[in-house]
């Protein structure tokens, strides 16, 4: 079935009659995507770490917290990358950081897409006192500083992993609310959802099944570069010692060794760099989607 003009509209990304069915619109992106080589070289290197954090433990075994070597032993002796102040090798600990360090990033943003998302679509969609209220709300969560809040949820609370993600996931919604809610106003009187309003179609399925698809690709933009900033939150706060003392991440190594940097300096250096590594990549990836998803940005 051939899509209706309104329809197609509302996806700028299709540029031609027969690129209508979703594999083909997906197709187009992808390829769209793979033309921008710095998005490819994100999404590898993206691919690398979570690799290392799913199969590294198994290819690199050890406990991180276990002692190797003597402490502040240099990098390319007994240990690849040194050891720390108390003599823990640095690359295990990067290798066996991984999978906790993206585990906390996703899984807050996972909570930080589902309510920014039910936020904003609720309020763009209904607009009114809904929208009053749901946006009021969102400029109290909008003022506090993120890490600041986070700081004070997990100080409130024991400090572990679940800690540490839901202060991430509820500090830092706000953004993909209002994101959300300005496509859902955009695209709320648009002639195919007055046409699904015509055939019967009730508000939950406008909202899921018609508006939503249609909103994605700038919330998809939006909560891939999430991913980044979460992992600089949990950065912080393990930073700062506002995490769970059980489980090793990248950014608990930098904070445990912070007071060392001028005498071992690869003791902060080198989880650093893959901090700086990763969230580089998911740049990357972010600015390969704007391409893709936006067509006066394909010429650049």
């Amino acid at each position: 079935m051939v899509q209706q003009p309104a329809v197609r509209a509302s996806l700028p990304w299709v540029p031609a009659e027969d690129e209508t069915q979703p594999e083909i619109r997906w197709r187009v992106t992808w390829q769209m995507f793979c033309a921008n080589k710095g998005a490819v070289f994100g999404l590898l290197l993206l691919s690398v770490i979570i690799l290392m954090g799913l199969l590294g433990p198994l290819v690199y075994p050890g406990d991180p917290f276990a002692i190797v070597a003597q402490p502040f032993l240099k990098p390319g002796g007994e240990a690849a990358l040194g050891t720390d102040y108390i003599g823990r090798d640095i690359l295990i600990g990067i290798v066996h950081g991984a999978r906790p360090t993206m585990a906390i990033a996703l899984s807050a943003t996972l909570i930080t897409a589902m309510v920014g998302l039910t936020v904003g679509a609720l309020a763009g969609f209904f607009g009114g006192k809904v929208d009053s209220f749901l946006m009021g709300v969102t400029e109290f969560f909008q003022v506090l500083p993120s890490l600041i809040f986070a700081m004070v949820v997990v100080a409130v609370f024991t400090p572990s992993l679940s800690t540490v993600i839901v202060a991430i996931g509820v500090t830092s919604w706000t953004g993909i609310a209002r994101l959300t809610r300005a496509e859902f106003l955009k695209l709320r009187e648009r002639e195919f959802v007055m046409g699904a309003r015509a055939v019967g179609a009730n508000d939950r399925t406008i909202i899921i099944k018609v508006i939503l698809p249609n909103a994605l690709p700038p919330l998809i933009i939006a909560i891939t570069l999430q991913i980044g900033l979460c992992i600089l939150l949990e950065a912080a706060l393990s930073f700062l010692g506002l995490s769970d003392p059980d489980v090793l991440t990248w950014g608990m190594m930098i904070g445990q060794s912070r007071d060392f940097f001028f005498q071992a300096w690869w003791t902060v250096s080198f989880p650093g760099f893959v901090i700086l590594l990763t969230v580089l990549s998911i740049a990357l990836i972010g600015d390969g989607l704007n391409d893709a998803y936006n067509p006066k940005l394909r010429g650049r």
